[in-house]
C-alpha cells in the first residue's frame, strides 16, 4: 500500500501545546515529519525529541562508537533547524532494540517528564508506505510507544519517586504509516524540512546518497497533498490508545 489513495486526509488536530516525538533512530523524524515539526514550533508549540538509540549501526563504513557520536551531533543540529531544543537519547542497541519492560519504562518516564498532549511516533506496522518490510526497530519502538502512553498514566506502573503520572496525552500520531488518516500543511516549511534532513551529512553519505534531498522530500509532500486539497503536506496515522 502507498500514500496514493483516493481518501482525503483530515487536518491533524492542533488543540495542544506540547509534543514529544519518540523514534528509534536519528533521521527518523527527518525522513517522516520534520516539516510538520517546523510548522508546530513556528506556531509557538513546544516539541521535544526522544531517540531510543544513537544510530551507531547506521553507517557501514564507520565503527559504531564513532558513528554514535557523529549521528548524535547530526541529530541535534537537525532538530535545531526546525526549532527543537530538547533532544534526548537512550542507549538501546541500534538494529537490535528489544521489546520489553525496559523499553516501555524509558518511554513512559519521558512522557511523564515532558507531559505532552501530542505524542508522535514512527510507523509501527509490518510494512512501510512503499509496501516494503518495515524494520524491526521501527516496529518495536512504535508498539512500545503505544503501550507506554497508557503506562505513563498509571501511577503504579513504572513508579519512580518524584515523577508523577501523566494521563494528559490527547493524540498519538504515527508518521510514515501505510495507513494515514490526517496531515499537516507544510507549504511554508519545505526549506526548513530540507535543511533539517541535510544536516545528516555523514549518514546520507554512508547510504551512498550524494544528491539533493529536496526533490524526494518535495515529491513526498506533493503526493500527500493530492489527498489534502492540493497542499504540500506530511501524513500521519492518528491512533486511538
Amino acid at each position: 500500500m502507498t500514500l496514493a489513495t483516493t481518501d482525503e486526509l483530515a487536518e491533524l488536530p492542533s488543540d495542544w501545546s506540547r509534543a514529544l516525538c519518540v523514534t528509534a533512530h536519528p533521521d527518523d523524524m527527518e525522513f517522516g515529519g520534520a516539516g510538520a515539526v517546523a510548522a508546530w514550533t513556528t506556531a509557538g508549540k513546544d516539541v521535544a525529541y526522544l531517540l531510543l538509540t544513537r544510530g551507531e549501526a547506521g553507517i557501514d563504513g564507520m565503527e559504531p562508537d564513532q558513528a554514535a557520536k557523529v549521528r548524535e551531533a547530526e541529530q541535534r543540529a537537525s532538530a535545531a533547524v526546525v526549532g527543537v531544543r530538547t533532544v534526548e537519547f537512550r542507549d538501546h542497541r541500534d538494529g537490535m532494540i528489544e521489546a520489553g519492560l525496559g523499553l516501555r519504562r524509558d518511554i513512559a518516564h519521558a512522557i511523564r517528564r515532558f507531559r505532552p498532549e501530542l505524542v508522535v511516533g514512527y510507523n509501527h506496522h509490518e510494512t512501510t508506505f512503499t509496501g516494503k518490510h518495515n524494520s524491526p526497530d521501527h516496529r518495536t519502538v512504535g508498539q512500545a510507544l503505544l503501550d507506554a502512553v497508557g503506562d505513563a498514566g498509571n501511577r503504579w506502573v513504572f513508579a519512580e519517586p518524584g515523577l508523577e503520572p501523566w494521563g494528559g496525552v490527547k493524540y498519538v500520531a504515527m508518521t510514515s504509516s501505510p495507513f494515514p488518516t490526517h496531515a499537516v500543511d507544510v507549504s511554508e516549511h519545505v526549506d526548513a524540512a530540507v535543511a533539517s534532513m541535510a544536516e545528516h551529512r555523514e549518514y546520507l553519505k554512508g547510504l551512498g546518497y550524494t544528491g539533493s534531498v529536496r526533490d524526494p522530500l518535495v515529491g513526498l509532500y506533493t503526493q500527500t497533498g493530492l489527498r489534502f486539497a492540493g497542499r504540500p503536506a506530511i501524513a500521519f496515522e492518528l491512533v486511538t490508545v
